[in-house]
Order: structure tokens, then sequence, then C-alpha cells
């Protein structure tokens, strides 16, 4: 099988096995712990596909499904020691997980892709050669840097006084909502590039080094949230969490289709930047019809959720459900499992 009825298939198949997986939990279950936990898994998966290329060393040799199952495996070890600490931490112990930790555990997955992606692992690889070694410190570093970013730029004053409110919640300059979505639009900015295979930057050597790379990439990802956020929610009026899940979500979960699991495979023939418009508008085109068909789903899986606040609810399932379960659902099967048994190893 081919891209890209391979990825097509193997998109299908992931989507339904995540969806059933959502449907074992009530929302207040899955909302908190389920997703609290997911997004855990989230950052040594990108660790793993990103830096390791998915096939470690300790791994390399190892036949499909054992070698996909040794690496959910890591991810699952990882989490298990780093997702407690953070609910201790963050989360003050106080159970189930309430939006202030899960706020800092979504915004791990974009420092962690702009550690492994943008910098490229810089600058730890220069601290070690050894991937397995570079790579678990840019993992640290990823919830280091992460917690820095959450203290200085986060604030949760508006909470005061509710049940989720902790006493140590950040006080720093934008209100907590609007700076998660700033923050994940600037992911899904990246990804943007990335639909462009990072045209016009590709075109000049001395850009194509790192840190250079890295900060002129941030760069971009930074002013194209600025302007996406000026142009959606402080010009169109949007609610912050409704452009977080009509407009941020659908285009990263779309450009993970398009490129990851349809190995950039569509419009392969073109040249950017004309690839680079037409991966685009497969990415958004793909994340809106899937985010609109979860949408349709989400009674028959959870039951019906009311949308906006005071909770909203069907907001914070949709992202969660996409990002949080579909997301590294998909790449366990297509990097981890190497799209097994839809693709045996001779292929």
């Amino acid at each position: 099988m081919t891209q890209p009825a391979l990825g097509l298939l193997s998109s299908a198949v992931v989507m339904a096995i995540a969806l059933g997986f959502i449907s074992l939990f009530d929302f207040g279950t899955f909302a908190g712990w389920i997703a609290f936990v997911m997004l855990g898994l989230i950052p040594m998966q990108v660790v793993a596909v990103v830096l390791w290329g998915g096939n470690p060393a300790f791994a390399s040799g190892l036949r499909q499904p054992v070698k996909g199952i040794v690496l959910v495996l890591v991810t699952a070890i990882a989490t298990a020691i780093i997702t407690p600490l953070v609910f201790l931490t963050v989360g003050e112990g106080a159970a189930p997980p309430g939006p202030i930790p899960s706020h800092y555990a979504v915004i791990v997955v974009p420092t962690t892709f702009w550690l492994t992606i943008m910098m490229g692992g810089w600058p730890f690889n220069r601290v070690s050669s050894n991937p397995i070694v570079s790579g678990l410190l840019t993992l640290v570093a990823a919830y280091v840097v992460t917690y820095v970013v959450f203290r200085v730029f986060f604030n949760y004053d508006f909470m005061q006084g509710a049940p989720v409110y902790l006493q140590s919640a950040p006080k720093g300059m934008f209100n907590g909502v609007s700076a998660l979505v700033f923050y994940v639009t600037a992911l899904a900015v990246m990804f943007l590039v990335l639909c462009f295979d990072l045209w016009p930057l590709a075109l000049s050597p001395g850009i194509m080094k790192q840190p250079v790379l890295g900060l002129v990439w941030t760069a971009i990802a930074l002013i194209g949230a600025a302007f996406a956020i000026t142009i959606g929610i402080k010009g169109a009026g949007a609610d912050p969490m409704a452009f977080l899940t009509q407009v941020t979500v659908p285009f990263i979960f779309g450009s993970i289709i398009v490129l990851n699991m349809l190995q950039n495979s569509l419009f392969s023939r073109m040249a950017q930047p004309l690839k680079g418009v037409m991966n685009t508008i497969a990415a958004a085109a793909v994340g809106l019809v899937l985010a609109h068909l979860y949408v349709l789903l989400m009674p028959m899986v959870t039951g019906p959720l009311t949308s906006g606040p005071p909770g909203y609810d069907r907001e914070v399932w949709i992202a969660n459900a996409l990002l949080s379960v579909t997301f590294p659902f998909l790449i366990y099967h297509a990097v981890f499992f190497g799209f097994w048994p839809l693709l045996r190893a001779k292929q």
C-alpha cells in the first residue's frame, strides 16, 4: 500500500480507536485525568520522533510490532515519572487536575516542538553527541522553559474564588486563557512553515544553521500568532476558546494528517511555494472537516455538551479529543509502529 491511501486508511482506523477510547470515560474524567495524562505522553513522543528519528539505538534492531510496543512503553514510563511531578507542583496535588495544571501540560507540547523542530535540538546536541542523552536533556529543558514561560506570561487572577483556583497560580502578564491560545497558535504557525518545507528559509544556507534557523523560525511563529490573534480575536471579536477550537486546533490536526500521516505526499510533484499553498489549504480543509465530524460524533461518544462560558465544555472536549488523544495515537501508529500491519517492514 502506498501514499496517500496508506495514510488515509491509517488515519481512519486510528481515529475510530481514539473515539472508542474516549467513549470509555464520562466528560469530567476525560477532561480531567485522562487528558492530563495523555498530554504527558506527547513531549517524550515528540523527542523520540524528531530527535531519535523514531528509531533509537535501543529499538533499532527490533521488528514490528515489538518495536512499536517498546517505544510506546518509553513514552508511558516518561509520563509516569513526569506527570505526577507536574500534578504535585503546578497542580498542588488537587484532584482532579483543573485548568491551571492542564494549561501547563498543554503548553509543554509547543515548547517541546520548538526545541526539537525549530531549534533542531540545539544546544543540547552540542552538549552530547549521543541522541538519547541530548534528547532527554531536551525533554527536561522543555518542562523547565515552559515553567518559566508559565510563571512570567500566564495570569489566573480571573479564577480567584472559583473551586479550581490554586494559591500558587501564576500572576504573569496576560490572561491565562489568552496566553494559552497565543502559545498554541504559534505552534500552528510552525506547522504552516512546515507546509512550505521551510521555503523561503531553505533558500539561504546561512539561515539553515542552528541557532539562526531556530531564532528566525521562532520570530515567524510569534509574529504569525500575533497576526492571527489580532485578526481573529481582536478584529473579528471571536471568543479566544472558540478561535482555538475552530481555527488553531483544526489547522494543527489537519497539518498532522497532511504532513505526517500522508507523509507530505499529496502535492509532492509541485514546487514551492505552490506546494506550500496547496498543503496549507489541504491542512485547513481536512482539519475543519474532521473537527466538525468529531463535534457531530460527540453526543454519541461522550454525551451532549454545552459550548461557551462558563465551562466551555464542548471546546475543551474537541481540543482534547483531537490533540490530546487522537494526535498521539496517530503518531504511535505512523512512526512507532511504522504503519504496521498496514505496511510490512519490507515495504
